[in-house]
């Protein structure tokens, strides 16, 4: 299945954009699991203990390359302030729901997650809600 991309060059659909996201914090926490594994196995740390919210370094490069994608203008900056502000909220929200109950890897791995889904329907939709109202 390939991706599709318009004409200025993001992601053409929401399961694109949301599909990129999560392979990107797929790839983000099997690596982190390995981490975790040989810190755990070399007696340098305790397995879980490491921050979950490390997964988001590939979808944080997607993002940052769907708002370059986007060009300039004003809309991109607000809407991708709004998908952040937001992401962050209900990401650190479920983390501390979470941390409750689970190690910080748990936590902050369903907050990585949470805030993720949020930043792309955010970004996603707003973009195109206000590029139908400006023209």
């Amino acid at each position: 299945m390939t991706q599709q991309k318009d004409a200025g060059g993001r992601l053409a659909t929401i399961s694109d954009l949301l599909g990129s996201a999560f392979a990107g914090l797929a790839v983000g926490a099997g690596v982190l699991l390995v981490f975790e594994t040989v810190m755990a196995l070399t007696g340098l740390g305790e397995f879980g203990e490491s921050n979950g919210w490390l997964v988001l370094i590939l979808p944080v490069w997607l993002f940052t390359e769907e708002f370059r994608a986007e060009g300039f203008g004003a809309h991109r900056i607000m809407v991708g302030g709004l998908g952040a502000g937001f992401g962050a909220a209900a990401g650190m929200t479920v983390a501390g729901l979470v941390a409750e109950v689970a190690p910080p890897l748990v936590s902050g791995g369903s907050g990585a997650v949470t805030g993720t889904v949020v930043y792309c329907l955010v970004w996603f939709y707003g973009l195109r809600w206000l590029s139908h109202r400006s023209g």
